[in-house]
């Protein structure tokens, strides 16, 4: 049954893969200060897909930016696991975006001159790890790019790419994937793909992902969206259909 609520979710504690407490970001000051979030409280649970959704400005992007690490709060705390990252110097941040995070973005951000499978393995490289081959190889083969792993990226189709990148954010085994609008610069088709890959990335390989998109049919995959409006939350739904994230989409002014 399709739920939509007004308060973020209880997740026991021990479920949680990431969080935000009170977090906020402003940009600038006075008269020009833009508060790209502001107080927001949530948590992403753990062997689950989530989707973080709403109009352009409402924060969505800011928010995956700055739980993953990318991006630095004014005020409050992120936590991947139980680590504050506000208690990380920028080395223990790179490290830990390495060997627990994963990300996916709109462009693939492959290396041109690696192969696929030389892309896909390489943050174990850069953390000088042979990491699980048994895992990686389990990784490529619900990929189905076995035939392509000798290709360079300028070889291969931008679904092609992007099932790399997905692939190459699954291969540390990490505690969480962030993906920021992963289906933008595909086909229909190839983001199809992609979504239903992801989604079994979640079901049978029993990862996390936190996924930003404003794409309706996107989010349908996830099990949870959590829905920011002028960078506060302003809802959830669970068990999403494309029909339901519509309509309360239109709620929110998109």
């Amino acid at each position: 049954m399709n739920q939509t609520i007004q308060a973020t979710q209880k997740i026991d504690p021990k479920n949680i893969a990431a969080r935000a407490d009170s977090a906020s970001k402003i940009y600038g000051n006075g008269e020009s200060e833009v508060r790209a979030l502001d107080s927001v409280s949530v948590s992403f649970e753990r062997g689950k897909f989530s989707a973080i959704m709403g109009p352009s400005g409402s924060g969505k992007s800011t928010l995956m930016h700055c739980v993953a690490g990318l991006d630095s709060l004014t005020s409050g705390s992120v936590f991947i696991g139980e680590v504050d990252l506000s208690q990380l110097s920028d080395k223990e941040i790179t490290k830990l975006r390495r060997e627990k995070v994963g990300f996916v973005f709109q462009s693939f951000n492959l290396i041109p001159t690696l192969s696929a499978y030389e892309n896909i393995t390489l943050p174990l490289s850069l953390g000088k790890k042979k990491g699980d081959k048994a895992w990686i190889q389990q990784v490529i083969d619900t990929i189905s790019l076995n035939d392509r792993l000798d290709h360079r990226p300028s070889e291969l189709s931008g679904g092609q790419q992007q099932r790399v990148a997905v692939a190459r954010a699954l291969a540390t085994r990490p505690e969480i994937i962030f993906a920021d609008e992963p289906t933008g610069n595909l086909d229909s088709k190839s983001g199809t793909d992609i979504l239903k890959f992801m989604r079994r990335a979640v079901t049978d390989l029993k990862q996390t992902i936190v996924m930003v998109t404003h794409d309706a049919v996107s989010a349908s995959y996830a099990d949870r969206i959590v829905f920011l409006s002028d960078g506060h939350v302003a809802g959830e739904m669970t068990d999403p259909t494309p029909e339901k994230v519509l309509d309360y989409l239109k709620h929110l002014g998109e």
